[in-house]
């Protein structure tokens, strides 16, 4: 896990990644599947079912693109990559897992 304090909303906390940018196409990018009538019904696909993620895909916050690597984090890692979180301490983080496909609203399709 890679981390850098970051003052957010006026606060100091904690950005972490898993520090695979190659694999980073940003949550608004990121390809998926609709399971339903429900627009925001998705699930993200799987690093294994996709390749490479662009270098540059596109989008960018407070006039930063996606990074090269973990040690040049930036706002588009905090606002829009997708393998990243935010919270007050990294006992508190909670990084998303793309080793299998990442539902968008787990709790509609709960077994």
């Amino acid at each position: 896990m890679h981390t850098r304090t970051i003052s957010w909303a006026g606060r100091q906390m904690v950005l972490a990644c898993d520090g695979l940018c190659g694999k980073a196409w940003g949550i608004t990018s990121r390809p998926k599947v609709q399971l339903s009538d429900d627009h925001d019904d998705v699930a993200f696909l799987a690093d294994c079912e996709l390749q490479e993620a662009p270098t540059d895909p596109g989008t960018y916050e407070g006039g930063c693109s996606k990074p090269r690597g973990p040690a040049a984090m930036n706002k588009w890692c905090a606002r829009e990559c997708e393998r990243s979180d935010i919270d007050e301490t990294v006992d508190k983080i909670a990084l998303p897992d793309f080793s299998k496909r990442l539902l968008n609203q787990p709790w509609k399709h709960a077994t």
